[in-house]
């Protein structure tokens, strides 16, 4: 099963701070958005390894966007 983090505004893509197979904690870090001059970090919703990073440093991403895909099994 994989869980998808989404992103829940209109930011830039700041630092991306996960890789394809990396093992992370619910709560860690997985992407750090800029809006309005604040870094916003996006914390991962679920256990898990990342099995697939869509966003790059500099991606401008919207609300609904697919960021990070977590493989929770």
């Amino acid at each position: 099963m994989s869980h998808v983090v989404v992103a829940e505004l209109v930011a830039n893509v700041l630092s991306v701070e996960v890789a394809p197979g990396q093992r992370v904690q619910a709560s860690d870090p997985v992407v750090v958005l800029e809006s309005m001059k604040m870094e916003i970090p996006v914390l991962a919703d679920v256990a898990g390894t990342v099995s697939e990073v869509v966003v790059q440093v500099g991606d401008v991403v919207r609300d609904g966007d697919p960021m990070v895909v977590i493989a929770t099994a």
